[in-house]
């Protein structure tokens, strides 16, 4: 005998599992409905009936007769609801608004002082509340956020772990609740790089990949990786920290303690450090030295300029950050087989570059069928990965867990406002 418990979970998932059915075909009938999921008639006419009244779905005329009366198709309404994803780095907020449906839009990046939390937040509920009280959002539903966060959380809690590209001070800092509590809508905080993977499984060029892995190329270096639905966590979340894999024994600091990173060599504060203070020491002309009389540090844009303009320092010097990035991906090629290995982040276009000794690193470090079968692509969702996968995360949530309990919430507003 099934316990209320069990039930209450089965019409949690059935309802589910119709949404996605009808989200994923542009129209379709009731029948067609009780023949895919096998649920009997009056239960798909049950849960029909709850998601045209919450505004999910929506009739939208007859569809073809297979004999007897024409049916009524069915068609998901992506405006029903909307979410707001974030991504936060060291140095700004990005926010965009998505429909239940369709590619995010109006990305925003806003400069930010990220090293005080509680400044910090202060600003970011001014950033979501600018977004949720836009004049052209007054008529829209907001179902949740979510945000891709450069550090370590603590599951569920959404309690920040270890942020070591934001500071020690973002410790044990309690986001997700504080958010909560000020919006009264859930909130879902995730990895960044494991948010740009679902990103690209969502919006991207993932659509049809069942496992792939999405590196992320900036301030840090990080690996977010789907095998089929799911994203890869690990028993405590650290799952894909190619960052912190050392790849020199003895070498420079990093930031978590450990020396010769992955991250010392490659992330973008390691780069730009080994720049600055390399350069003046360098013999000959370099087109790089033209900044040095600047006043200024030489930064990534400067950095980037130079070396895709000709050969010099700057190019070894992202030559071989490329090189180390392609032998850490290949270590992943080799514990996870995916389909594809997807290269985002602010110094993708170093991977392109070098696009060739990229491919090359992996060749020599990874059985020839398994390189052969794997797909290297630079992401087309460029610096926008981080914000779109963080949509995805919500709409994830919110569509494909049972367990969210916002069609509950919904649905019971529809009932008390009958009631009343």
């Amino acid at each position: 005998m099934k316990s209320p418990g069990n039930s209450k979970y089965v019409k949690k998932l059935n309802r589910m599992t119709i949404v996605n059915i009808i989200k994923e075909n542009e129209l379709i009938s009731r029948q067609q409905l009780a023949e895919l999921t096998g649920l009997t008639p009056p239960a798909i006419t049950g849960i029909i009936r709850e998601l045209i009244d919450t505004g999910f779905v929506k009739e939208v005329g007859l569809g073809e007769s297979q004999g007897g009366r024409r049916p009524v198709s069915l068609q998901f309404n992506s405006e029903a609801g909307y979410v707001i994803g974030i991504e936060i780095t060291s140095q700004e907020i990005t926010v965009a608004l998505a429909d239940l449906k369709n590619m995010p839009t109006s990305i925003q990046r806003m400069k930010v002082a990220m090293k005080d939390p509680n400044a910090a937040v202060k600003e970011l509920i001014h950033i979501i509340n600018q977004v949720i009280f836009h004049k052209e959002h007054k008529s829209k539903k907001f179902l949740g956020i979510a945000i891709a966060f450069p550090g370590m959380l603590h599951g569920q809690e959404g309690t920040v772990k270890r942020a070591v590209n934001l500071g020690k001070e973002w410790n044990g800092f309690p986001l997700k609740s504080i958010l909560e509590n000020e919006f009264a809508m859930p909130v879902f905080i995730e990895t960044n790089s494991k948010v740009a993977a679902l990103g690209e499984k969502w919006f991207g060029g993932g659509t049809s990949c069942e496992n792939l892995i999405y590196i992320n190329m900036g301030e840090g270096i990080s690996a977010g990786i789907i095998m089929g639905e799911c994203i890869v966590q690990g028993s405590q979340g650290y799952a894909g920290q190619i960052g912190h894999t050392v790849m020199i024994e003895q070498g420079a600091l990093c930031n978590c303690g450990n020396r010769g990173c992955l991250e010392t060599i490659c992330g973008i504060p390691a780069i730009l450090r080994k720049v600055n203070a390399e350069l003046p020491f360098i013999a000959g002309e370099d087109a790089l030295k033209k900044y040095l009389g600047s006043g200024k540090e030489i930064g990534i844009k400067d950095l980037l300029e130079v070396a895709f303009k000709e050969e010099s320092y700057a190019r070894e010097v992202l030559r071989q950050a490329n090189r180390y990035v392609a032998l850490a991906t290949s270590h992943m090629i080799n514990l996870y087989n995916p389909d594809a290995v997807f290269i985002g982040g602010k110094l993708a276009m170093v991977a392109e570059f070098f696009r060739e000794e990229f491919r090359e690193v992996i060749a020599s470090h990874t059985f020839s069928e398994v390189e052969d079968a794997t797909a290297i692509v630079i992401s087309k969702l460029g610096a926008d990965s981080g914000v779109i996968g963080a949509c995805a995360l919500a709409l994830k949530k919110i569509l494909k867990t049972p367990n969210t309990e916002i069609f509950d919430e919904i649905v019971d507003d529809r009932e008390q406002k009958y009631k009343g």
